[in-house]
């Protein structure tokens, strides 16, 4: 059985920086790509970023770049989302998910390629 479980959420200002850990189990963690999404109230979800399973690749949403970035430690089946110079709008319950199929890396964030999901970790931003 697939477990995804985020941690890290919580509240920050504007400006500041939090980081997200997701830690995936029942699958081989160092075959999949991973993502993060994150949905705020009354908004659809929204891709934030992807990485390669081995991590040498990655991809961003233009309204996260230059700011969020995504790394994989596969030695501790282990997914982060490092979140700097953090808005307002940054604001939401973030998933962490995995790609549908093993060994495959695209670099885009359609939720319909990712079938396991958390349960979610809460970021709050004040401006």
């Amino acid at each position: 059985q697939v477990q995804v479980v985020e941690s890290g959420g919580g509240s920050a200002q504007a400006g500041g920086s939090l980081r997200l850990s997701c830690t995936v189990s029942g699958l081989t963690f160092s075959d999949y790509t991973l993502g993060w999404f994150r949905q705020a109230p009354g908004k659809e979800r929204e891709g934030v970023a992807c990485i390669s399973p081995r991590g040498d690749d990655s991809y961003n949403a233009d309204s996260v770049k230059g700011r969020f970035t995504v790394s994989r430690d596969n030695s501790k089946n282990t997914l982060y989302l490092q979140m700097n110079s953090l808005k307002p709008k940054d604001a939401g319950l973030y998933y962490c998910v995995t790609r549908r199929w093993s060994r495959t890396y695209a670099q885009n964030l359609r939720p319909g390629n990712y079938n396991f999901w958390g349960q979610g970790t809460q970021v709050n931003v004040s401006s």
